[in-house]
């Protein structure tokens, strides 16, 4: 069958169970309530998998406007349903996916990873902080952190492994693999946490907090950035060690991967001119993404972030860097566009028909009860909104389902707005560190075979723990300073 029917079932089930058998609640409209049913179920069948992602957002997307849930009129139904795919956000996320292909394409992604390790790579840990630069210096035009840490970086640290005989095969992967496989990964939540343009659902994010805000805070490519840099920089910078400390590598000296780097430089020669025009476009979206024209020159010269995406694409194309071929054979940004279009639609209907403020007013009573203000509601509710993670199989499902109604308690118990949507975006991306499944880049790294179940969630929960107080704690500093709160 062209999908799972037990997942199919349990999915449906669940749908159908909400909207006929549960009443409707008091404060709740039917067709929110309705559109909840749809919500739900369409979480259901992406966390069991039913279909790929992209599959089951347009059959989401058929029933809102079949089932006439946000109007009675077939044409304004559909309407509805189609209204996300016109959001910047969304185009921004898909084209910067498509401009990450050149990286690949040209070889630049791997020549930045080797170059740091030909500098670094005298000792593990060295290597190590060499992959997490790499991993940095790619992230802003990686959207999809799945191909940067899973594409990118992982077979170059495979490579590195091989080379010094240290595979889970010949059972020696605690010389050197097992360590830098960790390193790997721990690095993919930190820098997806940097940048929006870093990993799909943060854009999901910046839309969910701007309609909640009613537009009071938009976070720009450029605040999320400079907010998200400082704490972000400090936990890329102990995270080698804390796995160090914890999984040390057997092999410490690493003298050959100095050697392994350059010999794999060399074999790729010059740098090409391709290579060379990915590096000037990429630096003319860091320019343009950080408003500098803007800065220097006046308001007139300022490009949207969707934009300057585009002008990205475009001389990539205009060049040769990619072709349109490359463009479409780029699955994974149309497949972005179509679910994140989907989600987005059906999360913004939950706000707009009032389950969302329904939902945050019960929970903010329950906190009330509890007495412990606003500082002690948000820190329960970010652990919370955190640690269900291990439910979860998607960040983007996650984020979908939960994100709008823990922002509007914290909200509405009084959280300063910019500062708790920036513990909640943090948190949304170092819950990726818990588990196997977490991410898309998780089940990349775990079937190489470098790291066993127990020790992957053992790190991954410390790592949790280490991530959220360093970011956090340096974050109330950092954006104290900035004024955010």
């Amino acid at each position: 069958m062209p999908f799972k029917p037990i997942q199919a079932a349990i999915a449906i089930l669940v749908g159908l169970i909400i909207w006929f058998v549960i009443p409707v609640p008091n404060g709740v409209t039917p067709e929110a309530w309705h559109m909840l049913a749809l919500f739900i179920a369409t979480i259901v069948a992406i966390i069991g998998k039913v279909l790929p992602i992209g599959a089951i957002a347009i059959i989401a997307v058929m029933l809102v406007a079949l089932t006439g849930v946000t109007n009675d009129s077939p044409k304004d139904a559909i309407a509805d349903a189609l209204s996300s795919y016109s959001s910047p956000l969304i185009w921004l996320i898909g084209i910067a996916v498509m401009i990450s292909r050149g990286l690949i394409k040209t070889g630049l992604g791997r020549r930045i990873a080797y170059y740091f390790i030909s500098i670094f790579g005298k000792k593990t840990i060295g290597v190590a902080y060499s992959l997490s630069a790499a991993e940095l210096m790619i992230a802003p035009i990686t959207p999809s952190n799945t191909a940067r840490g899973g594409g990118i970086i992982h077979p170059i640290m495979r490579s590195i492994a091989q080379s010094f005989h240290s595979t889970p095969e010949e059972g020696t992967q605690n010389k050197i693999g097992r360590y830098l496989a960790m390193v790997n990964y721990h690095a993919n939540p930190i820098t997806s946490g940097m940048f929006i343009t870093a990993t799909a659902p943060n854009p999901l994010v910046v839309d969910l907090v701007n309609k909640a805000t009613g537009s009071e805070i938009q976070l720009s490519w450029t605040t999320w950035a400079v907010a998200m840099f400082i704490p972000g920089m400090l936990c890329l910078l102990l995270m080698p060690l804390v796995i160090y400390l914890i999984y040390p590598p057997d092999v410490k000296v690493t003298p050959d991967a100095k050697q392994f780097a350059k010999d794999n430089l060399s074999e790729m020669g010059q740098v090409s001119t391709q290579e060379k025009i990915m590096l000037g476009v990429f630096a003319l979206m860091l320019i343009l993404w950080a408003n500098i024209p803007a800065l220097i020159f006046g308001e007139q010269l300022s490009v949207d972030a969707t934009t300057t995406a585009f002008i990205g694409l475009t001389a990539l194309i205009l060049t040769g860097v990619l072709t349109w071929d490359d463009v479409l054979k780029e699955k994974s940004a149309w497949d972005t566009i179509v679910w994140f279009g989907a989600l987005i639609m059906m999360a913004s209907y939950l706000n707009k028909l009032g389950l969302v403020g329904w939902f945050s007013s019960n929970i903010e009573s329950m906190i009330g009860v509890i007495g412990v203000g606003w500082i002690g509601a948000v820190v329960i509710l970010t652990l919370v909104y955190l640690y269900i993670h291990y439910f979860f199989a998607s960040t983007t499902a996650h984020i979908t389902a939960l994100f709008a109604a823990f922002y509007a308690v914290g909200l509405s118990l009084g959280a300063p707005p910019m500062l708790y949507a920036l513990i909640l975006a943090a948190a949304g991306n170092i819950m990726m560190t818990l588990t196997h499944y977490a991410t898309g880049t998780a089940p990349v790294i775990f079937n190489s075979g470098y790291v066993t179940l127990g020790e992957w969630w053992i790190i991954g929960a410390i790592m949790s723990v280490v991530n959220l107080v360093v970011w956090i704690g340096a974050g109330l500093i950092w954006w104290k300073l900035l004024g955010y709160y």
